[in-house]
């Protein structure tokens, strides 16, 4: 077994590898960047290697600078982890060169599956079911527009070296065709390297599930069971879980077995994952494979307590696999959330700064629940622009899906982050929206369900009582204590009244507050009562209550007047005030947000990479007016409605901040 390896990658799968090498008594080496000197990673490992600039093109997938700290370290083995060099022939070559294991998959299937072009072509020819498409090389937009249009839109346009919903566009017709093509090469060439583009049909209606797959050098392939991974936003997966809801023993069975064909077909070894369309009857198509360890591995490895890692490594050394299919069982179920530094009330773009707060839930498990969160920052973190968005990936399990679910929301709900934007409280919407509940779900379902965007869960009326019912208790115990501190006039003590009125989400509660030793009991109007308990203390910013036994976590601030509570998605301010306050605040005037319709604003710290107009241009609503580079993914700016540019305010290599005005109109 090596005695050292050395992780060829950052952030939260750095740190996930790490523990697993520390477990099995394996020293480690980090490798960081100036933007990662201080990085989680950095601080776990054994040793620390820095390889350059921040930019992952001067640093992380800089072959030579990796293998100078090889050499520096004496590692016996290089986990490369995802992304970055993980899938990399050249990279695997070079290591094999230098006497050095690949804790991967051999070269030439990396570059039989890796290629997705090339692992298309190997798939249709070892009888697996594959998507229509054009698998050549495609010159120029023109060329891909008419390809498009012979196979029938909508069509797929992708990287072949992609990965990560990065070079991956949609196209309906020939316009968005050409636009896709161009900004998948570019993404393309940024993040890979690899500027190749290939197009398939895209299959409407779709779900995602993949096979996890596990093959050692002796001739052994295995498949660990399907990850459901259709909750996606642009390509990217959000939200995972194992098994999938919508397979049968059946289905599961024969995609598991064309996986490890598939892999056996290429002398696949280590952990790899082959990624299928599956349509509503179960037709399932061959999509791609990646031949590394997948972002949402954890469930997985929830689900059948196999540590993938460990195997990777036990393979690299030459071990032969101590599991036959037999052994590889489904217990219980696993979900994962993708915590990303996305604002989800700006079109999920990307938020770059410190972690003033980072409070993920406590890790632990138990028989009948359990919770995980891989992650590779901390509080006073700061989350980079020139890296991958992802956070953390928080996992729970339970015996059964309506309780993994149900612990999601419990960990989501006890999750503290601020400081940056963050998809929270898009996550905890989804975890208590019925489709996904039902396990309805497709490919298209962020884009079926939130058709204009995340604006912020509305709650039902029983959630907004049970709400209603925490704030009159907590702001009662607030006035208690600022009575005592500041409320004495003479021998006189400010006595706090049993009466207030609730507003939130556009309605008002008048309630009574009847307090004892043990908690409250909260009445309404119409004779309802809550009775609530809390060890909650003004300044504390998480509130865990039970609300007639029902435990419940509420992430809470103090504003005028009441509380700001963001809770299963909702983010709402609460007001808590007298009955004759609540009647004189309805005479107030409403303050109306500035007008920004005559501007546009940067939504999101980026590079503007391309300015489309020019002062004096007429553009029209959906006209692309210019793109801004953030965190390695290309966004086109548009215009909403007709109108005249009369001053441009930023050009092609400015660095913009949120909310700047990159031009105005007439």
């Amino acid at each position: 077994m090596f005695k050292k390896i050395l992780i060829a990658n950052r952030g939260e799968i750095a740190c996930r590898v790490i523990k697993t090498a520390r477990k099995m008594g394996i020293q480690t080496v980090a490798i960081y960047s100036d933007a990662d000197r201080d990085a989680l990673h950095v601080k776990m490992a054994d040793e620390a290697v820095h390889i350059g600039p921040s930019p992952a093109n001067q640093s992380y997938i800089v072959i030579d600078k990796v293998l100078d700290a090889i050499r520096q370290t004496g590692a016996e083995a290089v986990h490369p982890g995802y992304g970055f060099l993980s899938e990399n022939s050249k990279f695997a070559e070079a290591l094999a060169n230098l006497g050095v294991a690949f804790i991967g998959p051999p070269t030439g299937a990396i570059e039989a599956m890796g290629d997705k072009i090339t692992s298309k072509k190997l798939a249709a020819e070892a009888g697996v079911s594959t998507v229509p498409g054009y698998m050549g090389l495609i010159s120029d937009a023109d060329e891909a527009a008419k390809i498009s249009a012979e196979i029938g839109y909508p069509v797929m346009i992708k990287a072949s070296a992609g990965g990560g919903g990065k070079g991956m566009r949609v196209a309906w017709n020939d316009a968005e065709a050409r636009e896709g093509f161009q900004s998948s090469k570019n993404e393309a060439a940024s993040s890979f390297g690899d500027d190749r583009i290939f197009i398939e049909k895209f299959v409407t209606q779709p779900r995602h599930i993949e096979i996890q797959v596990l093959a050692d050098s002796h001739g052994n392939t295995l498949y660990l069971n399907e990850r459901e991974c259709s909750i996606q936003r642009r390509n990217q997966k959000v939200i995972e879980e194992a098994p999938s809801p919508f397979l049968d023993e059946e289905t599961r069975k024969a995609m598991g077995e064309q996986a490890c064909a598939l892999a056996a077909a290429v002398d696949y070894t280590s952990a790899g994952t082959v990624e299928f369309i599956v349509d509503g009857d179960r037709n399932f198509y061959f999509l791609e494979m990646n031949t590394r360890l997948q972002v949402e591995h954890p469930v997985t490895e929830l689900i059948t307590g196999i540590d993938l890692v460990e195997q990777m490594i036990r393979v690299a050394a030459g071990e032969k696999l101590a599991l036959t299919q037999d052994d590889i069982k489904i217990d219980g179920w696993a979900i994962e959330s993708r915590l990303y530094a996305e604002d989800p009330y700006r079109n999920f773009l990307p938020s770059i700064g410190r972690l003033v707060k980072y409070r993920p839930p406590m890790e632990e498990a138990t028989d009948t629940y359990a919770v995980r969160n891989d992650t590779g920052v901390f509080e006073g973190g700061e989350i980079s622009m020139f890296y991958d968005p992802m956070i953390a990936k928080l996992c729970t399990w339970a015996p059964s899906r309506d309780a993994a679910i149900d612990q999601m929301r419990h960990a989501l709900d006890g999750f503290e982050l601020e400081g940056i934007g963050h998809n929270l409280p898009f996550l905890s919407a989804v975890m208590d929206h019925p489709r996904f509940a039902s396990g309805n779900i497709t490919t298209a379902f962020i884009e079926e369900e939130y058709p204009e965007g995340f604006e912020g869960a509305t709650l039902l009326d029983s959630d907004l009582r049970k709400l209603a019912a925490a704030a009159a208790a907590m702001y009662r115990v607030a006035e208690i204590r600022r009575t005592r501190i500041s409320g004495r006039m003479g021998n006189h003590e400010r006595v706090v009244g049993t009466d207030w009125v609730v507003g939130l989400q556009k309605q008002a509660f008048p309630v009574v507050v009847d307090a004892d030793h043990e908690g409250s009991t909260i009445s309404f109007e119409d004779g309802t009562k809550l009775r609530v308990a809390s060890d909650w203390t003004p300044g504390d910013s998480l509130a865990r209550f039970t609300i007639d036994g029902v435990a419940a976590a509420l992430k809470v601030s103090k504003i005028t007047s009441g509380f700001r509570i963001r809770y299963r998605g909702a983010d709402l301010n609460v007001s808590v005030q007298t009955p004759r306050q609540a009647e004189l605040s309805q005479l107030m005037p409403e303050k109306l947000p500035p007008d920004t319709s005559k501007l546009l604003l940067c939504p999101m710290p980026g590079l503007m990479v391309k300015l489309d107009v020019a002062v004096g241009d007429t553009v029209q609503d959906g006209q692309a007016l210019c793109t801004v580079e953030a965190m390695k993914m290309e966004n086109i700016l548009r215009a909403e409605r007709t109108g005249v540019v009369s001053k441009i305010n930023a050009g092609a290599g400015d660095s913009l901040a949120v909310d700047d005005v990159i031009m105005e109109f007439e």
